[in-house]
């Protein structure tokens, strides 16, 4: 076979950086079968011959010593780009679908490796059998349709590989091919028997799901669940037979880690989990979650976005690694707590079995494994804007300025829901989703596509964004307007109107002479509390359609605090007009002066176990400090955080001159990743809004 290159690694990773994603080709094909199949018998039918029609004009791309292959096709030449153009600009319901949430779940890889497509295939087959119903008849013959394309597609990878291989002079590359053709022809069709084999079949799963008609302008970001756990018994199968070494099953890893970043666009987040239990609750530590990790420190892309779960009892080598990988300036890996998120899905009815087996479906939410249509961050509210909304008048109290706070929050939440209630209905009545569908259960054995609630889980999650800021505000409103009596109702207004203008003495005070959240006074932390313990409340009033179905909040913003920043006017707590929210569920951007400890005590006074859709608490260490030395004092740091019940913690470890040198010289800086609010992105490539609140964040040193 091959022993780890590290050349190899780095001629494919550099192109990753700035890949070209580009899906129109499949969906320029699909439309316009589409259209010519108007005079077919019914929709079911119209959509399988459309979809082996994009399949089968897409062309497989097989880059320079690639060992996975998969990925979007090259940008459409200049006639048919004009064809694609026209048919966007013509498209009309059903198929523009502009709302709603996909992709924020991991499938069934352990199906697919078991049993392969055409394992799949002979499930149906078996179902179709008795089943009378006609709806669900059709509905089990375009997954099958659909399970053929996406084994077709693999088999032009194969003889893509074979063609390459026949001009190849290179004896290496040329048998890397040919091994290539063999499993391409293999799988996903059959069931993997290798370790090679499994790699690529999960790889090609997850590539073709991101081929979806009714979702051509939603980029997918299909996570990869936990191939530790999948992936594994094909590892230690083929180590102990000899077949394999650490340092290919290393290489391949690195490669499938790169090829995610071929598939899903920087802004986003895609990756897999690492860790934690497994359904019989015995620790999963093993090779493979060492070699998931290295291969952040490996590539030093933005993808894979990858979670370390963590319990008691785990061995410590994993937590130095970590710690190592993050002291070398990569943003990864997070470190989830795997007893208060599986004891968090369990109180939502998650069985105990199932509560060991999720995902970060992007960022920090978290989905079932292998169950999931959950719509996360749906939608996003900017907490500061709703306090703002109600300092247009006076107020007798503070405590009546909560109460009606409450009011406005509990309007929103009832008005978000109705509204992704209604979002979900037109997605059921307008779509479907049957390659997916085939690989989340129950839609096979419901007979049930999973956009017309086929999946186990349907929860919609709603984010609650500026928290901090938000708590924050309060504490400068009750202090200075109804304790010390320094300002009045009237005065706040004038200055967060003027953007504080010459009153940047009282801003001062207000962002630097009142306690702030974040360290360890439990009069303000106690606000984040009770916002925290509102939320849920009002949460589970409500219950979305379909079985299975959940009202569950969290508290990250993704990019969202920059965005609503730039929308929000100047607000109490000294924040100036524009400049983003708080980054997460920690304090806001360098309000933490008492260290990195009484940080994480003000962010653990409140239950992590209920927000199930995501909790993003970030710290930010001198690079100059965190050294090999200082990796066992973050550890501890951690682990503090971890038992007073965190649900995740994230760290940047990235000196503040080279942030200013990467403003400085962009090009000289392209694959420089930092963490943001939930996930990684590059910093060249953030706003210079979000550049400044990267910067104004506190490094800790350690």
């Amino acid at each position: 076979m091959y022993s780890y290159d590290r050349q190899r690694i780095e001629a494919l990773r550099r192109p990753a950086v700035e890949p070209v994603i580009c899906y129109d080709g499949f969906h320029l094909a699909f439309f316009e079968r589409w259209a010519e199949n108007g005079a077919l018998p019914n929709g079911e039918a119209r959509y399988a011959d459309a979809y082996a029609c994009a399949f089968s004009g897409l062309e497989p791309v097989i880059d320079e010593g690639e060992l996975i292959v998969g990925k979007a096709s090259r940008p459409l030449a200049a006639e048919a780009a004009a064809r694609w153009e026209a048919v966007r600009a013509a498209q009309a319901d059903p198929l523009d679908v502009r709302f709603g949430q996909d992709s924020h779940m991991a499938v069934d890889y352990e199906l697919l490796l078991r049993e392969g497509t055409e394992g799949i295939e002979a499930r149906i087959e078996r179902r179709l059998m008795d089943e009378t119903d006609e709806k669900k008849r059709r509905f089990y013959g375009l997954c099958i349709a659909c399970l053929n394309a996406v084994a077709s597609f693999s088999d032009r990878y194969a003889a893509q590989a074979d063609a390459l291989a026949d001009a190849c002079g290179d004896d290496q590359r040329r048998g890397e091919l040919r091994g290539l053709a063999a499993i391409c022809r293999r799988v996903p069709r059959r069931p993997a028997r290798s370790f090679h084999e499994a790699v690529q079949s999960a790889h090609f799963l997850s590539f073709c799901l991101s081929l979806n008609p009714y979702r051509y302008f939603s980029m997918q970001q299909f996570q990869l669940g936990r191939p530790d756990r999948y992936l594994y018994p094909f590892y230690r199968a083929d180590k102990d037979a000899g077949r394999l070494t650490d340092e290919e099953a290393q290489t391949l890893m690195d490669c499938l880690a790169i090829q995610i970043n071929n598939r899903v666009p920087h802004g986003l987040s895609s990756g897999y989990m690492l860790g934690g239990r497994d359904r019989e609750g015995r620790i999963v530590a093993n090779e493979l979650t060492a070699m998931g990790m290295q291969a952040v420190d490996d590539i030093r892309l933005v993808y894979p976005s990858v979670g370390l779960c963590w319990t008691e009892g785990m061995p410590w080598p994993l937590l130095d690694q970590a710690c190592a990988i993050l002291s070398h300036g990569r943003s990864h890996p997070a470190i989830f707590n795997d007893d208060v998120i599986s004891a968090g899905l369990m109180e939502y009815g998650v069985p105990a079995g199932e509560a060991h087996d999720y995902i970060h479906s992007t960022c920090v939410e978290i989905t079932p494994v292998a169950a999931s249509n959950v719509w996360v961050a749906s939608p996003y509210t900017n907490m500061v804007q709703l306090l703002l909304d109600l300092l247009d008048r006076d107020w007798d109290s503070f405590d009546a300025l909560k109460e009606a706070l409450f009011s406005r929050l509990d309007e929103s939440i009832c008005r978000n829901f109705r509204e992704q209630n209604e979002y979900r209905r037109l997605r059921a009545e307008r779509t479907i989703n049957p390659l997916l569908s085939c690989f989340v259960n129950d839609c096979l054995a419901r007979g049930v596509d999973i956009e017309q609630g086929g999946a186990r889980y349907n929860w919609i999650m709603p984010s609650f964004v500026g928290m901090a800021n938000l708590v924050d505000s309060l504490e400068v409103i009750r202090t200075l307007i109804f304790e010390r009596k320094e300002l009045t109702f009237a005065s706040l207004r004038a200055m967060l109107a003027a953007d504080f203008g010459d009153c940047e003495a009282m801003r001062l005070k207000m962002l630097n002479g009142v306690d702030k959240y974040g360290n360890d006074i439990d009069r303000v932390d106690g606000l984040f509390s009770m916002m925290v313990e509102h939320i849920v409340a009002e949460c589970r009033r409500y219950t979305p359609m379909f079985d299975g179905s959940r009202l569950i909040p969290s508290v990250f913003c993704w990019v969202m605090h920059e965005r609503f920043g730039r929308m929000t006017g100047a607000s109490p707590d000294g924040r100036r007009a524009g400049f983003p929210l708080g980054d997460g569920s920690g304090p806001c951007q360098g309000r933490e002066k008492n260290g990195p400890t009484a940080s994480i005590l003000s962010s653990t006074k409140w239950s992590h176990r209920e927000l199930i859709g995501g909790v993003a608490v970030n710290m930010k260490f001198s690079k100059k400090t965190f050294t090999a030395d200082s990796c066992a004092k973050v550890a501890a740091l951690i682990l503090t955080y971890l038992r007073r019940g965190g649900f995740e913690m994230q760290v940047n470890v990235v000196d503040r001159d080279t942030l200013l040198r990467a403003q400085a010289e962009p090009e000289a800086y392209r694959d420089l990743v930092v963490r943001i609010g939930g996930y990684s992105d590059y910093f060249v490539k953030l706003s210079p809004q979000m550049q400044a609140e990267v910067l104004l964040r506190t490094a800790h040193e350690v």
